[in-house]
């Protein structure tokens, strides 16, 4: 029995292990892990930048069960990674809207204050801005309002200043074309 215990004795009962079933378990936990980043990536859209890219380990090959085991702790690790970032960012926004409720009942306190929709968590762009009514004399007086801003700037104001600058390639193009057609030897 003693020598049973032995080291040298388990080295005798080398029989080959089977690691298939150990790689399917790693796959399957690389998966999910897989999935779990893909939808963190999908939810921190816009609001927190998540890594996402996976690198390569080397050329083409089966890997083994240590590699796999590293794979696994490190797509492991950014997920955490990810997880941590989403929680402290939404806590960042939680915080940012106690303010601008606050902000909302008591603009006065919040003199020229400014929150914009990202810092609320909300798409697209505009915001809030604590500020004077009717400008100095506010200031003087007091009277502090909370101004809404859309922010974006109109679809149509955009187009019309596209169309211009396409305008005046056209003209630029048109005049360089005229230069051309003119014979340089003019004057008869």
């Amino acid at each position: 029995m003693p020598d049973l215990l032995s080291r040298k004795s388990f080295e005798a009962l080398d029989h080959g292990v089977d690691e298939r079933l150990a790689r399917v378990e790693l796959r399957r936990q690389v998966g999910r892990l897989e999935r779990e980043l893909a939808g963190l990536v999908g939810e921190a859209f816009g609001r927190v930048e998540v890594d996402y890219r996976v690198g390569a380990a080397g050329p083409p090959r089966l890997l083994d069960l240590g590699e796999l085991e590293r794979s696994r702790d490190a797509l492991a690790d950014r997920v955490a990674e990810a997880r941590i970032g989403l929680r402290e960012r939404s806590r960042v926004e939680t915080s940012n809207r106690e303010l601008l409720e606050r902000m909302l009942a008591a603009p006065a306190e919040f003199k020229w204050l400014r929150i914009s929709r990202a810092d609320v968590g909300e798409p697209g762009c505009g915001g809030w801005h604590s500020r004077p009514r009717l400008g100095p004399l506010g200031v003087l007086m007091g009277w502090w309002q909370v101004k809404v801003s859309s922010g974006c700037p109109l679809a149509g104001r955009l187009a019309a200043v596209e169309q211009e600058a396409q305008a005046e390639e056209k003209r630029a193009a048109a005049g360089a074309a005229a230069a051309q057609a003119t014979p340089s030897g003019r004057g008869g």
